[in-house]
């Protein structure tokens, strides 16, 4: 199996459109939304049917129980997270919550406890295809264990699978570095800007913490062509596969607020997308 990740140092640079494109030209049957914060691949590739749900649980919570509470006030006065407040009994905001534990430990009757809370949800959607994706709980902070959880239901549902096409996070934190771990390639998805260029340039150093191989392409480089030749030269200088540019296309727009992907229209932007498709599968198989 071999799995291709798409990611980008930020969120807006076309990482999703060109995944959704890359899933359409090469058949996968299996592909991963790991943007666990805010998933959206699902509505490029759409799914008639509902999912298989299963709840995703992340840290423990602290919960008190009323009835043994003596109101000792110890929970509260120790909290360094201010989770804990009285109104006539002492409860615990699970939101504020961080799961340490040291409410449990102070507490002379054991009246609280850390309870397993629900961080999530996983999704997983089967019809000849298989789609793994996740949704994490607002307020929770365990999106790289819910990340490596949205992988590995890929790669049991479709272990036979021969390519999976995963559409990873923006940025550069737990749920990249998660997306990153096993995988064979990563492509960058580049913008030609300031900001981009250095989103690139550690999304790259990642990679190659990890010994993934990489390439890059720019998205919209018509918008800078001047930085976009800076990206070029970078990948040049430092032995990275540059596999194409995609233009900025109003009918990609019209695509993706359609809820299509740019390849099933005949605009700019999809012909590019099939370039880069190629230069990277290329740049895969060595």
């Amino acid at each position: 199996m071999k799995q291709l990740l798409i990611l980008s140092g930020k969120g807006g640079t076309g990482k999703t459109t060109i995944a959704s494109a890359f899933v359409k030209l090469s058949g996968a049957r299996a592909y991963a939304d790991c943007d666990v914060d805010a998933p959206n691949l699902h509505l490029v590739l759409k799914w008639s049917q509902e999912p298989e749900r299963k709840p995703y649980f992340g840290l423990p919570k602290a919960e008190i129980d009323v009835d043994k509470c003596v109101r000792c006030g110890k929970c509260m006065e120790n909290c360094r997270f201010e989770a804990i407040a009285f109104s006539g009994k002492y409860v615990v905001d699970s939101f504020a919550c961080e799961g340490c534990g040291v409410c449990a430990f102070v507490c002379p009757v054991g009246a609280v406890a850390l309870k397993p809370a629900v961080a999530g949800e996983l999704m997983l959607y089967r019809n000849g295809e298989v789609f793994s994706t996740a949704r994490l709980k607002m307020g929770s902070g365990t999106s790289g264990l819910l990340v490596t959880e949205v992988k590995k239901q890929i790669f049991e549902a479709a272990a036979d699978a021969e390519l999976v096409i995963i559409d990873g996070s923006p940025g550069i934190g737990c749920p990249v570095i998660a997306s990153i771990s096993g995988v064979d390639m990563v492509l960058v998805v580049a913008e030609p800007s300031v900001s981009g260029i250095s989103d690139m340039e550690r999304i790259l150093g990642a990679a190659e913490k990890f010994r993934v191989k990489t390439a890059v392409c720019v998205n919209k480089f018509d918008n800078n062509i001047k930085k976009t030749k800076e990206i070029e030269d970078y990948c040049r200088t430092k032995g990275v596969p540059f596999v194409g540019c995609i233009p900025y296309d109003e009918e990609a727009v019209c695509a993706i607020n359609a809820g299509k992907s740019i390849v099933e229209l005949d605009c700019a932007a999809g012909k590019a997308v099939r370039t880069v498709y190629e230069n990277t599968m290329e740049v895969q198989k060595y």
